[in-house]
């Protein structure tokens, strides 16, 4: 077989089924078991959940890497390069690295036809083991119990994010039928950590966990964060037994995600015989230097601009509250594009009470909502202003309201394009501030 180039791999492994005719953990199970479980010398971390697991994940590896814990880290989707979905000690897997595992993985049988899911996974894993990571922070694609992360097996720890509708012609239709899904990870002998809940979905969890029995459960509860600030383009918060932690990380929704961060690395470094001194001491740190992109980035000040991955209805309430919270009294312009199975019209209406406006975009995939459909459904629910974003020419900082802020969001996929325009144009760096 020819050596494929770095973009041939690419390309071979992105135009695989998205989904397969068999569950993806069944699937992957046979792909790691003929791989000699690559897995297996690693501690699992394993973060299910329907918003929050990346900036979950981002937070650990962090505060693992104050530790000196070699630690390997599995997102998606990428916002602009592939290898941000394999990370060590948050570091990019190299093209060559990707390359190589990619021409020997697409070389081989493994009796079932693997999806881009399976590939990246089995790349991550054997990178890891090449790296001697000692540990793995694994973020599920899709639900929990047949998503193709399940195949790796019981992890140290288990984190269950924030549950909501999203994904439904999947996981079902209400929130305890999507929750049974993500409970799935949920397994005997893991340590359980979890963010708060509707009921319904709580008491599935709940159940499920003491259906395996699991011995030791915490809940990251947003009335221990007190103390909340914004200062210069960084939060402050307390919370339990440590004072004004500080992060880069914006948005209120970010303090129940870094609290999780938090329980799950204290059971993780005590586990370790590290003792609570030092934990504190990796835990603050890691926070402070936590960083993920995409997730209420600043990319310019002034003009101000903003892009966010929310993209579904909970994802942008969390993001209006933000909003509300950091800049009270202000109204801004937004620009947003989303795929056609999301909950969209809820997305609208969680954002009228702070809109100036809306522009719209056609984001680049095949599962897009039109920019023209969901501008029509905008100006339906009262605001006249909606147009079509015809340009990413139109973000340049000549052409924004100085007065006011603007708000790019929706798909990750769609703020990653944004993201790629600001790098690909160098002129951008020149005229507008970058964080």
């Amino acid at each position: 077989m020819k050596e494929l180039t770095y973009e041939e791999v690419l390309d071979q492994i992105e135009h695989q089924r998205r989904f397969g005719n068999r569950p993806g953990a069944e699937i992957s199970a046979l792909m790691l078991e003929k791989l000699g479980r690559p897995q297996q010398n690693m501690s699992v971390i394993h973060i299910a959940g329907t918003n929050g697991k990346g900036s979950v994940s981002a937070f650990l590896c962090s505060i693992l890497k104050e530790a000196g814990i070699r630690t390997g880290m599995f997102t998606s989707p990428h916002l602009v390069d592939f290898r941000e979905r394999i990370c060590v000690d948050g570091q990019m897997i190299s093209q060559e690295k990707v390359t190589r595992l990619g021409n020997m993985l697409l070389g081989e049988e493994f009796g079932a036809a693997l999806t881009m899911f399976d590939y990246c996974l089995a790349i991550a894993l054997l990178y890891y083991k090449e790296e001697q990571c000692q540990a793995a922070v694994i973020e599920t694609g899709l639900g929990g119990r047949l998503d193709s992360t399940n195949a790796i097996g019981v992890p140290e720890v288990t984190v269950i994010t924030k549950i909501g509708y999203d994904h439904m012609a999947i996981l079902g239709d209400t929130l305890d039928k999507i929750a049974a899904e993500k409970a799935g990870i949920i397994k005997k002998g893991t340590k359980l950590v979890l963010e708060s809940q509707k009921q319904e979905a709580m008491q599935i969890l709940l159940e499920t966990a003491e259906k395996e029995k699991i011995t030791e459960i915490r809940i990251a509860d947003i009335h221990d964060v007190t103390d909340c600030r914004y200062e210069n383009g960084r939060q402050y918060f307390s919370c339990k037994n440590y004072k004004d932690l500080e992060m880069s990380m914006l948005g209120v929704h970010q303090y129940e995600n870094a609290l999780a961060a938090i329980q799950a690395a204290e059971i993780f470094l005590k586990n370790r015989g590290i003792s609570e001194e030092k934990a504190e001491y990796y835990i603050r740190e890691g926070i402070r230097k936590t960083r993920w992109e995409g997730r209420m980035e600043i990319l310019g000040k002034d003009p101000f601009f903003m892009v966010d991955g929310a993209h579904n209805s909970n994802g942008v309430a969390a993001l209006a509250k933000s909003l509300r919270t950091l800049f009270p009294e202000e109204k801004f312009h937004f620009i947003m594009g989303v795929m056609a199975d999301k909950d969209y019209e809820e997305m609208i209406e969680e954002l009228l009470p702070i809109a100036l406006d809306f522009k719209t975009v056609t984001v680049e995939s095949e599962r897009a909502l039109a920019a023209k459909e969901l501008s029509e459904k905008i100006r339906k629910k009262g605001i006249c202003e909606a147009g079509l974003l015809r340009s990413f020419d139109e973000l340049m900082p000549d052409r924004l309201d100085a007065a006011h802020k603007t708000i790019a969001f929706g798909s990750l996929y769609f703020v990653g394009e944004i993201k790629k325009y600001f790098r690909d144009v160098t002129k951008i760096t020149k005229n507008l501030q970058i964080y």
